[in-house]
Parts: C-alpha cells; structure tokens; sequence
C-alpha cells in the first residue's frame, strides 16, 4: 500500500511538472518582456540599427540580428553595450535614459532575434606576437576598421574603443575576424571557410593580440 502511495504521489508530482511546462506561464512572462523591449527598440534603436536590427537605419549602426553575433555576445556584453554605449560615437550610453526593467526588456527583445545555436571553434589561448598582428591588420583589416582600429561610419567598428575593448574579451573578437558576420561586409577570415582572406588560427590570434595591444590602460 505504502508503495502504491508513494507510486501515486510521483505521478501527480509529474502532472503537475508537466501542466506548468505546458502552461507557458514563463514563456508569456518572457514574451511580455519581448513585447516591451520592442516598443523601446522602436523608440530609441530602430533609427540606427533599422526595422530588422540588420543595421539598415537612416544612421548606420551595428546589425545587431545577425546570428554569428548573437552567438558570440553574452546576455551581459548586450546589456553592457546598452548601458554604457560607445562614448564619441554614434552609440549612445542607455542607462542614464533608461529605467533598469526596459534595459533588460530591450536585452530580451534583441536575443529574441537568435534563432540557432552555433558552435565555434576556437583555441583555448588566444594569444600572439603583436608586431605580427599588426602588419597583418594593416593587410587585411585597415581598409574598414582604418589605422589603429580607429573605425569609420559605414565601414568598421572602432576596434580600439575603450568600451569595446573593455566590454568584449579576446574570444569574442577571434570569432569576430574568423568567422566574419553574415549578411554584412565583414567576411570570414579564417582559413578553409568561405572568405577572400585565408587566414590560420594564429594570424588570427596575432591580430587579436595587437588589437589588445591598443587598448589604453588606466
């Protein structure tokens, strides 16, 4: 009897398991958040970053739906982004203008764009010769990001921004330059994938390094 009791009370914990999983309880706590974040992307982003987030508004700004991005970023690099924004640029910072729950309402909105799941493959150390880097930058990079990462409107991100740097680790920046971002100019480095330039891990990771290099320590 104790057993069949026992049996029982496991079943209806399971139902009851099951009735909130299929009660999208959370997902309409999350859609809700989506909704609002939305409504405040449209009143503050979609100038810059366009209807879609592919970068297409009248002023140019980051595509920001774009899945090769939106699988290197962290929730927190997007809130950092938001709030503190890119000083001398286009950018914005977000958190004196708005209210903690519709930053992370806009966070919410902007992650809803990720559709896949993709796995990079990326050394366990990024790490390299600078000098290296720094003429393989020149080569390959200047053109959009221009002399020492400074960056150009409707070319390249300023790579040397203190905020960036400060707020995107050196893993994120490889991905960046060896995968590139689809449905935008900025191309596929790395060596066997489908880009113009063929780079190997380690070019990379040298030019990871010099681009480090530039950040200024306080």
């Amino acid at each position: 009897m104790k057993k069949i009791l026992i049996g029982f009370y496991i079943l209806v914990i399971i139902g009851i398991i099951v009735c909130i999983s299929n009660s999208n309880i959370f997902a309409k706590k999350n859609s809700q958040a989506i909704a609002a974040g939305e409504k405040a992307y449209n009143q503050n982003c979609l100038v810059c970053h366009g209807d879609n987030g592919k970068g297409e508004g009248e002023k140019a700004g980051t595509s920001l739906n774009n899945q090769n991005f939106l699988n290197t970023v962290t929730d927190k690099n997007l809130y950092n982004y938001i709030k503190f924004g890119r000083e001398g640029t286009g950018m914005p910072a977000y958190g004196p203008r708005l209210s903690e729950k519709k930053l992370k309402n806009l966070l919410a909105f902007i992650r809803n764009w990720q559709t896949k799941d993709i796995k990079f493959d990326v050394p366990k150390t990024i790490a390299g010769n600078p000098a290296n880097g720094q003429k393989l930058y020149n080569l390959y990079c200047q053109n959009c990001h221009m002399k020492a990462g400074a960056g150009m409107l409707h070319m390249g991100t300023a790579l040397s921004h203190p905020q960036y740097l400060k707020y995107t680790t050196d893993k994120q920046i490889w991905i960046s330059a060896a995968y590139g971002r689809e449905e935008t100019r900025m191309g596929p480095s790395l060596k066997g994938l489908d880009g113009v330039r063929q780079l190997k891990k380690q070019d990379l990771s040298d030019i990871v390094t010099y681009i480090r290099s530039l950040e200024v320590k306080k």
